[in-house]
């Protein structure tokens, strides 16, 4: 679970880009949202643009392009990435304006919580909420242990 303006969750997003380059096949990554709005006051605007990008079909394209701009979060530039990554820009707008994906990140909030998720970034491996460090090796040995007992 992550919050697009956490510090930690930007260290995260590129270690986990690299688990991916190393796991491939063998790993699904899945991102729910957890805006952390008390601290992060753009961090659900931003999850609200990863959601309406998503609707058109750019979810994970919206996904990277927050966690590499996360100085870019304000509402009124949440509008550039739209643009850069060739949305239907009106549509995307309008969804923002009326808070059309709000419901779906509260919903997502809601299953953190009752996961036990308490901050960001929260990992789960196989549904197991992963309480150690996040760093590349940690996570690798984690995933591969899971999928050995998977395949046990």
């Amino acid at each position: 679970m992550g919050d697009y303006q956490c510090p930690y969750c930007g260290e995260a997003y590129y270690v986990i880009k690299d688990v991916q380059r190393q796991m491939g096949d063998n790993m699904r990554f899945v991102f729910r949202n957890f805006p952390l709005t008390t601290i992060h006051p753009y961090a659900e605007p931003a999850a609200e643009a990863a959601e309406a990008a998503g609707a058109q079909g750019k979810f994970w394209e919206m996904h990277d392009y927050l966690y590499e701009h996360q100085s870019e979060l304000d509402p009124e530039q949440l509008i550039a990435p739209g643009t850069i990554l060739r949305l239907d820009v009106r549509r995307y707008a309008e969804d923002l304006i009326r808070h059309a994906y709000a419901e779906r990140i509260r919903e997502d909030i809601l299953s953190g919580v009752l996961s036990g998720v308490t901050g960001t970034p929260t990992f789960f491996i196989n549904g197991v909420r992963h309480d150690g460090l996040y760093d590349f090796d940690t996570l690798v040995r984690a995933i591969n242990a899971h999928l050995k007992q998977r395949a046990a």
